[in-house]
């Protein structure tokens, strides 16, 4: 049983984390990635007190922080949240399910998912969504994208300097990514272009070992031999699996007040999955932090001070 439990690892959720431990919480942080949407931004200049840095390097320290202050981080995709006597039961698609006394939803927008066999079960375990996060993990191995825009595209390049073989996975013959980058992905010999062609499935037991694709005109089918899968299709805002629980507008983002309390009293949220303005990263951790100490005045009873003068 946690006191907290944070949903999603971006600004939002990695900072709730910092001011939650910093207050002696013992809290766990689910997530499918560390670094959310800011590990897109390969250069960023307008966060306040660090100088320009990558995304990724900028969310390595935010990470740094959380796990320094006391955090437990566990990877998996939360997909099931449920009331309990003592609190609220969050369940990942892998099977596991944690509890705690109160639950801070962070987890922005969410990258979109194929939908086919087993995707969900390998997530953090063969299946990510975050190239620059993962590659590291893959060198030298074989891997497959599946995607046709510039994440997708860039994503194959990046990947393509480590691992030893990487297919790309396109429902079409051409690109959304810019002419010159895909000049590059044809040209790379690291890389092979499986067109027109979708995944229709997963193969595993522990960890991934492959992927099924389906060519869409022939319907031939075929196993790609991989060891890592990275989903790179664009993001949605997915409330779906907390809707019960708590009230959401007309775009599904989780409706907060201005201290980031939802509808239903001991569950909070921040950053990109509320109507919160102006989609930046200094933003969602501002709001981070405030649900994070909304959450500890809660969970005391309301005895911890909004105004700290």
């Amino acid at each position: 049983m946690y006191d907290v439990i944070i949903v999603g690892a971006g600004a939002a959720g990695l900072t709730a984390a910092v001011y939650t431990c910093r207050k002696k919480l013992n809290t766990a942080i689910l997530s499918i990635d560390v670094g959310g949407q800011t590990n897109l931004t390969n250069h960023i200049e307008n966060y306040p007190g660090t100088g320009p840095m990558s995304g990724p390097e900028l969310m390595q320290r935010f990470q740094n922080e959380a796990i320094g202050f006391g955090a437990e981080i566990i990877m998996g995709k939360a997909n099931k949240v449920d009331k309990t006597e003592k609190g609220f039961k969050v369940g990942l698609a892998n099977g596991e399910e944690y509890e705690c006394k109160a639950l801070i939803l962070a987890y922005g927008k969410v990258p979109r998912s194929l939908g086919i066999e087993n995707e969900e079960k390998f997530f953090g375990r063969g299946v990510s969504t975050c190239v620059t996060c993962d590659a590291p993990l893959y060198k030298n191995r074989e891997t497959a994208v599946i995607g046709g825009g510039n994440s997708a595209v860039e994503g194959a390049l990046e990947l393509a300097t480590i691992a030893k073989k990487v297919y790309l996975v396109h429902r079409r013959d051409t690109f959304r990514a810019d002419e010159i980058t895909v000049e590059k992905l044809k040209n790379n010999p690291n890389i092979e272009l499986v067109l027109n062609s979708v995944g229709t499935k997963v193969i595993g037991d522990k960890n991934v070992d492959g992927m099924e694709v389906e060519n869409m005109a022939t319907k031939d089918r075929r196993t790609l031999k991989v060891d890592g899968i990275f989903i790179e299709i664009g993001y949605v805002v997915d409330t779906s699996f907390v809707q019960h629980l708590v009230k959401v507008n007309d775009k599904k983002e989780i409706i907060v007040d201005e201290r980031g309390n939802t509808s239903h009293p001991g569950i909070f949220a921040a950053g990109d999955i509320t109507p919160v303005p102006y989609k930046q990263t200094v933003i969602a951790a501002g709001d981070g932090s405030k649900a994070a100490l909304e959450c500890y005045r809660w969970l005391t009873g309301g005895k911890g001070a909004i105004l700290d003068w």
